[in-house]
């Protein structure tokens, strides 16, 4: 098994998981970060069009893709959770079993 406090041991590739799933797990915060800072910058963009058509739609892009993919980083955790569920393959995101 893999034992994270003792530094003394070697590693393992028990490890391997525990290292996949904190960087799914750091990937999973920035991408929430990403997903607002460019939902801000899209309403700032839409805030300052001046009305100008190119810049208001340029504006709505910026947020239609940041919430889509936001929703697909959601569906794959919705999609690894329920094989995890049929198979009995246990998994865990962000200190969360599933």
């Amino acid at each position: 098994m893999c034992d994270l406090n003792d530094l003394t041991k070697p590693t393992s590739l028990a490890c391997i998981p525990v290292f996949l799933g904190n960087i799914i797990n750091i990937a999973a915060i920035l991408a929430g970060v990403a997903t607002v800072f460019l939902i801000v910058w899209g309403g700032i963009r839409f805030i300052t069009s001046s009305g100008d058509p190119v810049k208001v739609e340029g504006a709505k892009k910026t947020i239609t893709f940041a919430i889509i993919g936001f929703v697909i980083i959601v569906l794959s955790f919705v999609i690894i959770k329920v094989f995890s569920g049929i198979t009995g393959v246990e998994c865990q995101f962000i200190g969360v079993k599933c």
